[in-house]
């Protein structure tokens, strides 16, 4: 018979795009109230594995992954999630998002993204908030899913996810 078990922390980070790196930096501040300092971030990567936000934002997308320092216990990515959709709302234009930020977190052994929308894959956690196991960490490397968008596939992508995993597993000592 197993036992209850308290859930290991987790690293926070969000995917946080737009057409504008300004406006990128001020999302990320934004957050940095609520949830304390980011800790360690990727650098402006091109968002351009598909067009599917051209409509709403335009051609020319930037992307910025950032991890916060405070680790979070899992359950709390469902306000986090509510929290990234209310600065979204207040930095839209003319009912249009200006920004886009995407949580998630990274545990030693997965990558989970947390969205709104209810697929065959995803689990509903609560709160209207579904979560998805977008990559495992297997045989020392994050692997994509059948499922895993293609940004979140891409080496580069993966080797910043790989570099999270490995601050994230330093963190996890001094817990």
């Amino acid at each position: 018979m197993s036992e209850p078990v308290l859930p290991r922390p987790a690293q926070l980070f969000f995917s946080i795009f737009s057409r504008s790196a300004p406006l990128i930096e001020k999302a990320v501040k934004e957050l940095e109230l609520c949830l304390g300092p980011r800790d360690f971030e990727s650098p402006l990567l091109p968002f351009d594995k598909t067009t599917y936000y051209e409509s709403e934002f335009g051609p020319d997308l930037v992307r910025r992954f950032v991890f916060f320092e405070k680790l979070i216990p899992q359950e709390k990515i469902v306000p986090i999630k509510h929290l990234a959709y209310k600065i979204e709302k207040k930095f839209s234009r003319n009912g249009r998002r200006t920004v886009n930020i995407d949580p998630g977190y990274i545990l030693l052994e997965r990558l989970v993204l947390v969205t709104f929308k209810n697929f065959s894959h995803r689990i509903y956690l609560g709160d209207y908030v579904y979560g998805e196991v977008t990559l495992l960490y297997s045989k020392g490397e994050f692997r994509p899913l059948p499922w895993t968008y293609p940004d979140y596939a891409d080496p580069l992508a993966r080797k910043i996810f790989a570099e999270a995993r490995a601050r994230y597993r330093e963190k996890l000592k001094q817990c």
